[in-house]
């Protein structure tokens, strides 16, 4: 097949390949015009989702920190002894005090979470906290039983603190008006043998 004639430097083509490049240029713009709409679809998808997984990793971090801080507890609770066990039991006081401050220590709560009074029902003792910006609920059974042979008496400790999700934020901005629970109650339990 002869070569086509030059012409001003440029190569002429036949009528159907030149149709085909016509359409492949057309088709490229049309690509590249398709691909920043699927930019623009996916963006809200992939903030949605990294804002999530931060969210979730913060909402797991800070569960961890809430067990650990009621382990802490628990293994001071089992300690103290029974005998001031009455209804202003500065033993009951010192785990109260180790909580907040552990939680004050990993940044679970503020500073200006501070203890409190708490109410005795048997061997059980509750502390509502509030203003830690949330409310701090602390539970410290001391006659919690094992159902195990030989029978044995430990203390349950139960510490339960909200979880403010900043994904409802996110949501708020892609969906005007959605609204979800915005708060998740972590509860955590540690056990220990009574040492005294």
């Amino acid at each position: 097949m002869p070569r086509p004639p030059l012409c001003d430097g440029k190569v002429r083509l036949p009528g159907n390949v030149a149709r085909l490049a016509s359409s492949a240029i057309i088709a490229m713009r049309d690509e590249r015009g398709s691909a920043l709409l699927e930019f623009a679809v996916a963006l809200p998808l992939l903030v949605v989702f990294v804002v999530g997984i931060f969210d979730f990793s913060g909402a797991f971090n800070q569960k961890q920190k809430i067990e650990q801080a009621a382990q802490e507890g628990a293994i001071i609770a089992g300690a103290q002894p029974m005998s001031d066990i009455g209804s202003a039991s500065p033993s009951m006081q010192a785990v109260q005090a180790a909580i907040i401050n552990s939680l004050i220590a990993s940044g679970v709560v503020s500073s200006s979470c501070a203890p409190v009074a708490g109410t005795l029902s048997g061997l059980t003792w509750t502390y509502s906290i509030s203003g830690c910006p949330g409310t701090l609920v602390i539970t410290v059974n001391r006659g919690w039983s094992a159902n195990s042979t030989p029978a044995s008496v430990g203390t349950r400790v139960t510490v339960q603190y909200p979880y403010i999700w900043k994904f409802n934020s996110v949501i708020q901005l892609l969906i005007p008006g959605a609204s979800y629970a915005a708060t998740t109650q972590l509860t955590e339990v540690a056990t220990v043998h009574n040492q005294t």
